[in-house]
């Protein structure tokens, strides 16, 4: 059965909203905000004009809809390519995110600064990561009397996870719907844990891969942080931790060696490799399991336990690093520990988290088995 400070929190996820409706905001007020990295922030809350650089669903999740009425720059290509199925689904319930302008995107190399300043912002939220990879430039932006806000949800801690979820509701003005986030998700994260403490079973070993690059060619793993940081949550011993300290690629032989219990490729919806495993808003689960199955031709998987046991899965790389990945973290540790998690439907969690928080109903494939 469901633990009990689980029980109370998909309760409050899926029952009806009744606190205070979204579009009203209390009077700004000035106030220093922590961030993730420990910079202590002096800034105008809630915010009413916002550059937002990432975590563009948890922005929304955190502050409700209307809280893009204030975000006057995005880092769109950090959404749009990334997980563009996503980006359409928003786009067509809300088209005026459209309009948004766009300041670059950090990997692309075409964040600008001057397009930043020149929507003349009251605040600039930026991932850990990105704010990293700025350097100078983001000192820039502080030089000319514009503050920026750190968050993390990239770690896949619960600590950083919750910590920018109410960074996100003060600077919205939705602290007490950020509380309530956040501490669902804690909840559900600390009921996943005392379940694989209560099964007494051993550590099942894991490899994770995203599957950009198909069958033909690994692609990069991940050691500490996204799903290799969800299948340490999940109960699993990761194997390629001693080799990966974030993420990148790992020797193939490796994986032989250290024979997996149980594989996961991650996948997302706009693949340049049709190889590619396909996953998220629009993908069938036809497609995703053809796709998938591929990976066991792989010169000396037939011989792996996972592989042999049917243990391989395919899962949305668009549902890490954000506050929905609570359900990846279950769909994980349900294969690795399925009598402890016979009575926890992720993808139905998932479902109801988006039903709960978010204006949209996603339609695709977001976890799913090869011999499911």
């Amino acid at each position: 059965m469901l633990g009990t400070l689980h029980r109370a929190a998909l309760a409050a996820l899926v029952a009806p909203c009744l606190w205070i409706g979204l579009s009203s905001q209390a009077a700004a007020e000035q106030r220093i905000l922590t961030d993730v990295i420990g910079r202590e922030v002096t800034v105008d809350l809630p915010a009413q004009r916002v550059v937002l650089g990432f975590y563009f669903e948890d922005y929304m999740a955190v502050g409700g809809e209307e809280a893009y009425d204030h975000v006057v720059g995005l880092s769109r290509e950090a959404w749009v390519g990334k997980v563009p199925a996503n980006w359409a689904m928003h786009l067509a319930h809300r088209p005026s995110l459209g309009d948004i302008a766009d300041v670059g995107e950090i990997d692309a190399q075409t964040f600008s600064v001057e397009k930043v300043l020149s929507l003349q912002p009251d605040l600039v939220v930026l991932a850990d990561w990105q704010y990293k990879a700025l350097g100078l430039d983001a000192e820039r932006i502080v030089d000319a009397g514009v503050p920026i806000v750190v968050v993390d949800y990239n770690a896949q801690t619960v600590e950083r996870h919750t910590a920018s979820t109410r960074i996100l509701g003060a600077v919205t003005g939705q602290e007490a719907r950020a509380d309530e986030i956040a501490d669902f998700y804690e909840d559900s994260l600390k009921d996943v844990a005392e379940r694989i403490a209560r099964s007494g079973q051993p550590k099942p070993k894991v490899y994770m891969e995203f599957g950009n690059k198909g069958p033909a060619e690994y692609s990069f793993t991940y050691g500490k942080n996204m799903w290799g940081a969800m299948a340490t949550a999940a109960g699993g011993d990761n194997i390629a931790a001693p080799f990966v300290e974030w993420w990148g690629p790992i020797n193939p032989e490796q994986v032989l060696a250290a024979r997996p219990d149980a594989i996961f490729i991650s996948g997302r919806e706009n693949n340049a490799n049709p190889a590619a495993l396909p996953m998220g808003q629009g993908v069938s689960a036809e497609d995703a399991r053809a796709k998938l199955e591929a990976f066991e031709t792989r010169p000396g998987w037939s011989e792996l336990p996972a592989i042999r046991d049917g243990r391989l899965y395919g899962v949305y790389q668009g549902a890490s690093r954000t506050l929905s990945d609570f359900a990846m973290v279950q769909f994980i540790a349900k294969q690795l520990y399925p009598t402890a998690f016979e009575d926890v439907d992720p993808v139905a969690n998932y479902m109801a988290y988006y039903a709960r928080y978010l204006p949209v109903t996603p339609d695709g494939t977001f976890a799913i088995g090869v011999k499911d």
